[in-house]
This record gives C-alpha cells, structure tokens and sequence, in this order.
C-alpha cells in the first residue's frame, strides 16, 4: 500500500517539510518537495534516507491545497479554506465564548496528476456552531494522518469512527458516493490541480466537543488523524 506523507524529524523541525513514503515502521525520504509535484512528477521518485516512523513528526499530507471542495450532497459542493489546513496532532482554537465545537468527520480525495484522483486521507471539519456559515467552518480543516493512493485504497465500505477522549461519539461505513461525478462537477468551466482536495459528505457529526478534548478519527485503511482542541 503506498501511504504518502509530508514529515520532518522530531529533532529537526521544518515547516514544509520533507515528502515521503511510510513502509511499516519505517518512512522513506522521497526527492519531491511537495506531495503536489510528487503526482506532477508521474508519482515517483528518487528514495533518500530512511527514519524510524517513531522519530518524525507527520505533517498535513497537501500543506497548501489550491482548493478545497466539500461535498455534503453529489449534485452540489461549497467551498472551504485552504489556509485552514492543519495537520495532525494539531491544537485547534476555540474561543472563549463557546461551550464547544463541531467536527465532521470526511474521507477526502487528492487530486493528482492530469486532474484525477491520487489518494485518500482524512479531513477533519471543524465548525464553530455561533458562526454564520461559511465563517463557521473557516479557521480549521484537520488533514492527515497520511495520504493512501488509489490503486490501493477504495474508500466504499469503509468503517470511519470518531472517538473523544476515548470514548466512540460516532461510526458509520462510507458508501454511496460517486468520486469520479463529484471530481467532473467540480473540473466543470476550471481546472484541477494536484493537491486539489475533494471531500466527501460526512460520516459522522460529533457536538458539543469540550476544550481540552482529545479527538480522533480512525478509517480503516488510512490510519488515525488525532487532534486536541486548545483549553
């Protein structure tokens, strides 16, 4: 299974970044600079050293996604905020004023080369139930843990759930969704980029998280994307 990344080493921190590969316990350095212009690149490259899957830090697979579209329905999407990108183990703000936040919880595809799809991961929308929609989802959009291409990841019939503080706050199995409809309605009058992220509609809202909250999002296949929200 070829499960893509951005990381850099726990002692050396960077802020884009380093691309690279996860084999087992182990994550191969790739010669892109970007998970973009990995795809760009015909979707291979050159291996360079290799680090202990425990001594780096993962990063949000796309740092900078040209967009991002969220499907709740096929026929429609919105857009969201690709400034909002966080990545995992990120801590996500939340104002004083509120009692919690929301958080839907998506299985998101990566457009790749020639404006298909190239991989799967997880995107975590977060919501600040007092905004006026789209303000409301426009400061955090989790990403992560990993990036699983498609050749090797089907997101139909997948278990997709959401644990808080360890406690399960939602499940479902991800189906019924057409990518390669909802990837044509989105190329309609434009075009894709790689990075270009397409997520699908939610498999499972969660309310009401408190501040100082441990939340993770587990998809069979892709990994665990956690995330604390800040108190």
């Amino acid at each position: 299974m070829s499960r893509l990344c951005m990381f850099h080493p726990a002692g050396h921190p960077l802020e884009r970044g380093w691309v690279g590969r996860v084999d087992g316990d182990k994550v191969v350095q790739l010669a892109a600079q970007t998970l973009q212009s990995f795809f760009t690149g015909g979707g291979s490259a050159r291996e360079h050293a290799e680090y202990a899957l425990a001594d780096v830090v993962l990063l949000a697979p796309v740092l900078h996604p040209p967009s991002v579209r969220v499907f709740d329905e096929q026929e429609s999407c919105a857009f969201a905020n690709p400034a909002a990108i966080v990545g995992p183990g990120a801590e996500i703000a939340c104002d004083d004023r509120l009692q919690g936040l929301v958080l839907a919880a998506r299985i998101a595809g990566v457009i790749g080369a020639g404006g298909a799809l190239g991989a799967f991961t997880i995107l975590a929308e977060w919501r600040d139930p007092a905004g006026r929609p789209p303000k409301d989802r426009d400061f955090a959009l989790g990403l992560g843990p990993v990036a699983v291409t498609t050749d090797e990841f089907v997101p139909d019939g997948r278990a997709v759930t959401v644990l808080v503080d360890s406690v399960e706050r939602a499940a479902a199995t991800f189906a019924g969704f057409d990518w390669q409809a909802a990837v044509a309605l989105a190329a309609e009058g434009t075009k894709l980029y790689p990075g270009d992220l397409i997520a699908g509609p939610s498999s499972g809202v969660v309310e009401s998280i408190a501040p100082g909250s441990l939340v993770e999002i587990e998809v069979d296949g892709i990994g665990t994307l956690e995330q604390r929200i800040a108190g």
